[in-house]
């Protein structure tokens, strides 16, 4: 999954990571701290709450969110800390409340906006008052249908941070497209070598020559280059139409999609844990968890309409198949890098023309790791 380099962006000097920011876990602590837990990060759809009560976890080292669709359907995020003695509340990835939310602990009971309604036996405390007790919020946020959250108690505004992009993708209509299917991928590898091998095509004619062939590494054209938000566009080859299995359309293509991107697929990653890949005729994304040094989750999801969904008249496998084989592809060689990186006897090596977004990203990356 990647895109075109232009070699005129290449910062003069430009070279690969060092070896401690894959292996050294005092890193990963920083990355934690200053990058996961300090800006906005994709946690899914809101599809996936579609009910009043629906919920599901989020867990990014010791930190772990409850996000959930409360009692007026709003969108809200907790922390999944008890007020009392600290117990973790839920330990599923996801479920439904009922109209509260309890701690299996001592009974403490909250409703689903987070105020503190039920605290067994605390009435006997001098002083004590349940409206200085509710779970702590977090913000949270959506956008083209996606989920963000905030754990950084005063973050900046949403649209503030996502404001070169808030628009830029609404002529997919991505709020209303539908999962069509969900894999989640765990990778032996630094989860800073998914999205690096995602900014580039350099690697494409050999690891994947049947992407290679619908989508030529040389053609596109960035224009997203530093920040947060970085990616552009690859042209399809002249007798491909889409990427999948068929190099054909596996559905009709998105109405709202303007005539040129009927040749192109566009893919973005948005710092820190989001990739978007935007089709003639399908939208997918990633999102990427580290799940220690060198070890990541990777979850990715396949947005189509909701009408060929529930028609079941296409071949939407079509798709899903191809970029499975390809994203197994990836997350193998992202393995043999850590492997690699892991020697002693590695050491940066410069980045080449085509590889001008990874350099971009290392820039943001270090810049973000400072806090």
């Amino acid at each position: 999954m990647s895109f075109k380099k232009t070699a005129e962006t290449l910062r003069e000097g430009a070279h690969t990571l060092e070896r401690d920011y894959y292996i050294n876990p005092q890193i990963l602590i920083m990355e934690y701290n200053n990058i996961f837990l300090n800006n906005w990060i994709c946690a899914g759809r809101s599809s996936e709450l579609s009910k009043n009560g629906d919920y599901k976890t989020v867990n990014i080292d010791t930190e772990s969110a409850i996000i959930l669709r409360d009692s007026s359907g709003n969108l809200k995020a907790h922390t999944n800390v008890c007020r009392h003695r600290g117990t973790r509340i839920c330990d599923k990835l996801s479920g439904k409340f009922s109209n509260s939310i309890q701690c299996g602990y001592h009974g403490w009971t909250y409703n689903l906006d987070g105020e503190l309604i039920g605290a067994p036996h605390m009435d006997s405390v001098n002083n004590f008052n349940k409206k200085d007790y509710p779970l702590h919020s977090i913000s949270i946020a959506e956008w083209e249908g996606f989920i963000f959250i905030n754990f950084k108690d005063h973050p900046e505004k949403f649209e503030n941070t996502f404001s070169p992009i808030l628009k830029k993708f609404e002529n997919w209509d991505v709020s209303n497209l539908i999962s069509l299917e969900t894999k989640t991928y765990n990778v032996a590898g630094n989860w800073k070598l998914v999205i690096q091998n995602y900014c580039e095509c350099y690697h494409c004619p050999i690891l994947h020559p049947e992407l290679a062939a619908i989508t030529p590494y040389l053609g596109g054209l960035n224009d997203m280059h530093s920040g947060p938000f970085l990616g552009g566009y690859m042209n399809f080859s002249k007798d491909k139409k889409s990427i999948t299995e068929s190099g054909e359309l596996c559905c009709p293509p998105l109405n709202s999609i303007d005539k040129v991107d009927l040749n192109r697929v566009y893919y973005y990653s948005i710092a820190p844990n989001m990739l978007i890949s935007l089709h003639p005729e399908y939208v997918m994304y990633h999102t990427v968890w580290p799940n220690g040094v060198d070890k990541c989750i990777v979850n990715c999801s396949w947005l189509f309409n909701e009408d060929v969904i529930k028609s079941g008249n296409y071949n939407t496998s079509d798709a899903v198949n191809f970029w499975h084989k390809t994203n197994k592809q990836d997350w193998h060689i992202s393995e043999l890098s850590q492997l690699g990186i892991q020697s002693k006897k590695y050491s940066p090596a410069p980045y080449s023309g085509q590889e001008s977004l990874l350099a971009a990203f290392d820039q943001h990356y270090k810049d973000s790791l400072k806090g």
